[in-house]
């Protein structure tokens, strides 16, 4: 059976964005070495060129992952993640109601670098939810939708910065809360971790033109966000200054 063609956001000579599936491997390693599906082996074999991965997304999230199709394109987009300009914006549903914005600075390590470095996420409420349903001594149980940027680019670091401040990432069996994650599977049939990579902006290699690259949400992410009534919370495209304070390049 053949595999679906990957969803692509935008693509020209140099580079593309892919919409990348929650659950698919972005790339071969020797901690997936059973693993058969890998994105970047899809998609080399769905354009028929080759594709350099500009960074990395984990494998339970999905949305916009940066590819390019030379070393020399390469190597300029990792030059803009280095410098900081390249913004990503992602969703994430989260326990409890964070307040209406904030900054985690809080640093970590990283597997074979048990030195922590410095991070930095920022976030931006964009809706709430009270449910009926018992959890942890109380009566109900409270979730809220998030955009984040990190500024920095530590090893699953939103994911940890979220449970650092105890507001636990839905679905995430690593760093998550499980209570709230049986919650979810058994009520509302989400079985994935409820992150995405929704926008990506950065500097074209070859006019600089500023891109923003939108990837819409579908699958069980959309179902709940129509199922809570928050699809109305996303920002319009266009929309860039969400007050992160972490400053937008123009």
């Amino acid at each position: 059976m053949s595999e679906a063609p990957l969803d692509l956001l935008y693509r020209d000579e140099a580079l593309a964005v892919v919409n990348k599936p929650a659950g698919l491997l972005a790339h071969r390693s020797q901690i997936a070495a059973h693993e058969d599906r890998f994105l970047l082996d899809q998609l080399r074999e769905q354009l028929g060129q080759r594709c350099f991965l500009a960074h990395r997304l984990d494998r339970a999230t999905s949305g916009a992952l940066l590819l390019a199709f030379d070393k020399g394109t390469a190597a300029a987009l990792g030059e803009q993640f280095m410098g900081r300009s390249v913004e990503k914006t992602y969703l994430a549903v989260v326990r409890g109601w964070t307040d209406e914005s904030g900054r985690i600075e809080h640093a970590l390590d990283a597997p074979g670098k048990p030195e922590p470095k410095p991070a930095i996420s920022h976030y931006r409420r964009l809706a709430t939810i009270e449910l009926p349903y018992p959890m942890s001594g109380f009566e109900t149980a409270r979730y809220c939708l998030l955009a984040m940027q990190p500024e920095t680019g530590r090893y699953r670091q939103l994911r940890r910065h979220l449970k650092h401040i105890h507001h636990h990432l839905i679905g995430d069996t690593s760093h998550g809360d499980g209570r709230h994650n049986r919650l979810f599977r058994a009520e509302f049939r989400c079985h994935r971790m409820l992150l995405h990579a929704w926008r990506i902006a950065f500097d074209h290699p070859a006019d600089g033109r500023r891109l923003d690259i939108e990837a819409p949400v579908d699958g069980e992410f959309a179902a709940l966000l129509e199922r809570f009534g928050w699809q109305a919370a996303l920002p319009p495209a266009g929309i860039r200054d969400w007050g992160f304070g972490i400053g937008n390049p123009s």
